[in-house]
């Protein structure tokens, strides 16, 4: 709401300016007016229409939201490039002394520099040309295309536009001259028919009408002031308007689907008709027909040539890429035949033996077959089992049957002579009555053997000495003895620990008494016994 000046509301009166807005809104009632008889948008929010109070604005107006303070100092107008406004008989005091012009001095003259200056001659003065002095706002000091006149292209386009035609004019000549001797040399010849004259004349005269009176296909169609600005040229599309547009071939919803965006229709619209008849089979029949397949060919074969470290590109440089595919070709042909002249050499060429039977070529004989309702042959020819690439029915070392046609203990074997030991000689059936015998004399003395068997010993254990002999149980250890043993080991570990009291020429005896052998074993150290720091 647009607002003039924010005064004190009822409650009442606030609710009837709400109603006010939603009615203006829901476009029940007439929109508000500004000062200047235009409508407002009921639906810009109030923080837009509602003025500003050092504005002092009386009645409801958006003239606070545009740009109300405007210099106009500034303009977008622009040079006026050559004009002239005086041009004087004499030379002026204080003009240019080589032109005579009154606009500028000598140093910055554009003129050609006179042999005597037009101050000495007062000959050919210059006109005075036309100074403009006037300031541009932000948007024209930058404007790149500031005093450009747009009518001034016409003259590039009217300049291609000759040499278009003088390039078809010409080439229109190189044809009717071709065409002209064409004729003459026909005429000349006995040989020639009449048809064939009537046939080449009309062509003379088909190249002499205007292209524009007979398809009309390069037809370029301009359109100027268009909506987006300029001038546009649209080239026709190389379709007869006559002929039926593809969508239009078949109207059936179900049918071919056609792609409005890129304007394509990748199956046939009519897969029931005549093949004869129809000139349009699909977008996908162009595809891989004719050279389309030859240039995915190509385009396949730059891209591996390229993965494989080859500088080859279809889009940077197709003429190289095409060379190299010719050559490719040719060296994959000359590979080809080279490997079956080789593979013929070798294995000779059937091709070229007698021919073969018509009987056989055909596999036609008179020979009556039955079958029965299954398929299965009857009567008139034998069955023929299939045969695969191994040797079949060859039996190695007097067997008559194969490795693997017997199983009897989870092994295999030959089923002739039982035997579960591959590449051994068949026995028959003496080696299967021999194999029986021996297994009955093995059962029967397995079993003889456990009969007769006793229960085992129980084995004692025999307690082992320190020195790995056996103790006897009858053995008896002297006191005195065992006590001088005790002391001798004493003896024996001072003297280990003090080396001064170590004698000269020791002897020792290696035969150990039982007596000393349990002194031994008694005042030896265990190392894993926690209190043997303690003992004496």
């Amino acid at each position: 709401m647009a607002t003039a000046s924010v005064a004190f509301k009822s409650r009442e009166d606030h609710r009837k300016q709400i109603e006010l807005e939603e009615a203006r809104k829901a476009g029940l009632a007439p929109a508000e007016v500004d000062e200047d008889g235009k409508e407002i948008n009921p639906h810009i929010p109030q923080y837009m229409s509602s003025a500003p109070w050092y504005l002092n604005s009386e009645k409801p107006s958006l003239k606070h939201q545009r740009k109300w303070k405007s210099d106009p100092n500034y303009t977008k107008s622009w040079y006026d490039r050559g004009a002239k406004i005086f041009q004087a008989e004499k030379y002026r005091k204080g003009a240019c002394q080589n032109c005579g012009a009154m606009t500028h001095t000598a140093k910055a003259c554009m003129d050609r520099p006179r042999k005597v200056g037009a101050k000495y001659t007062d000959k050919n003065i210059a006109p005075d040309e036309k100074i403009e002095s006037f300031e541009l706002d932000y948007d024209g000091k930058r404007d790149r295309w500031n005093g450009y006149d747009p009518s001034t292209y016409h003259r590039v386009i009217d300049l291609y536009e000759a040499k278009e035609d003088a390039r078809k004019k010409y080439l229109k000549e190189q044809q009717l001259k071709k065409l002209e001797e064409k004729n003459n040399n026909e005429k000349g010849d006995d040989a020639a028919s009449d048809g064939d004259e009537e046939e080449d004349d009309l062509r003379v005269d088909e190249a002499k009408v205007d292209e524009s009176r007979q398809m009309d296909f390069a037809k370029v169609e301009k359109r100027v002031r268009t909506t987006g600005g300029g001038s546009t040229g649209t080239v026709r599309n190389l379709r007869i308007r006559e002929d039926t547009a593809k969508y239009l071939l078949n109207l059936d919803v179900n049918s071919a689907h056609y792609d409005p965006k890129t304007r394509s229709m990748r199956e046939d619209p009519l897969p029931d008709a005549d093949p004869n008849d129809k000139f349009y089979l699909g977008d996908n029949q162009y595809r891989n027909s004719g050279q389309a397949l030859e240039f995915k060919q190509l385009n396949i074969h730059s891209w591996e040539a390229f993965d494989k470290g080859q500088d080859m590109h279809m889009q940077a440089a197709p003429s190289q890429a095409e060379l190299l595919y010719k050559s490719f070709q040719v060296a994959k042909d000359k590979l080809k035949s080279q490997t079956k002249d080789t593979i013929m050499d070798k294995y000779g060429n059937a091709a070229t033996k007698d021919e073969i039977p018509m009987e056989l070529l055909l596999g036609q004989s008179e020979r009556q077959v039955e079958y029965d309702r299954a398929g299965r042959i009857i009567k008139g020819q034998e069955v023929i089992l299939p045969k695969s690439k191994y040797e079949e029915d060859v039996h190695a070392n007097n067997h008559t049957s194969v490795w693997g046609s017997y199983w009897k203990d989870h092994q295999w074997g030959y089923k002739c002579c039982q035997q579960t030991i591959r590449n051994s000689y068949c026995t028959g059936s003496a080696g299967i009555e021999a194999a029986e015998a021996a297994l009955d004399l093995m059962k029967a003395n397995i079993a003889r053997k456990e009969a007769t068997e006793e229960s085992p010993k129980k084995v004692e254990e025999k307690r082992m000495a320190s020195w790995g002999t056996d103790i006897p149980e009858d053995l008896e250890l002297n006191e005195e003895a065992l006590a001088n043993a005790l002391k001798k080991e004493d003896l024996s570990r001072r003297e280990e620990k003090d080396e001064r009291k170590r004698k000269y020429n020791v002897k020792y005896n290696n035969d150990v008494t039982p007596e000393e052998m349990e002194a031994y074993r008694m005042k030896r150290v265990h190392h894993e016994d926690p209190m043997k720091d303690f003992l004496g």
